[in-house]
């Protein structure tokens, strides 16, 4: 009962659509009338200004890491397939929120979240390549592809290092990798194309 919560609770959790909330108390907008339409935090950023979508990455990315952390909390010695299986859900949750008709962001800040909570040390790697990629290139949907492709090789060469004792979550590392690759399949054809979108940091 309490794996059937905690899951539960993951989904519901990761369902919030921050960067919708905050159009519509900021601007009483619909985020998803501007920009990309995604409801994500890079279009809050770019739609709402810097505060507001740095305030949207960080709710994005607790909503992951509270929810493999309320695994921990009210289930009792949870192996690493239970607190995979919480942090998809929260993924999940996000990808498909219930409360926009199932249509949600990327799910890049809450599965950054997750594995904050399951492999801090890669994650790390992966957030270091992310801000000097974005810093340098202003492409949002580039640093998010090299940070999940670092975070996989990360993991790997942990888990060669450690003979595979974690190999649930190099699987689980792969398949998120690999989901937000496809995800931003418009942008990879936008950045080979030479026209996607850069970010701006300005006040709005």
């Amino acid at each position: 009962m309490n794996i059937i919560i905690a899951l539960f609770t993951a989904y519901i959790l990761g369902s919030i659509p921050t960067s919708y909330i905050m159009g519509k108390l900021i601007k009483g907008i619909d985020i998803r009338d501007f920009g990309s339409g995604n409801v994500g935090a890079t279009n809050a950023l770019r739609i709402l200004g810097t505060k507001v979508g740095v305030f949207t990455l960080i709710i994005d990315i607790g909503k992951g890491f509270l929810a493999v952390n309320i695994a921990r909390i009210i289930i009792e010695d949870p192996t690493d397939l239970i607190m995979i299986l919480t942090g998809l859900f929260a993924i999940l949750g996000h990808i498909f929120t219930i409360f926009l008709k199932f249509k949600g962001g990327k799910g890049v800040a809450t599965s950054a979240g997750v594995f904050i909570a399951l492999v801090p040390v890669p994650i790390a790697i992966a957030l270091f390549v992310f801000i000097i990629t974005v810093w340098l290139s202003k492409f949002v949907s580039l640093g998010s592809i090299l940070a999940a492709f670092t975070l996989f090789i990360s993991e790997l060469i942990i888990n060669i290092r450690n003979s595979f004792t974690k190999i649930e979550i190099l699987i689980f590392t792969f398949i998120i990798t690999l989901f937000i690759i496809i995800r931003h399949k418009a942008n990879i054809q936008r950045l080979i194309n030479g026209n996607e979108n850069k970010i701006s940091f300005k006040k709005k």
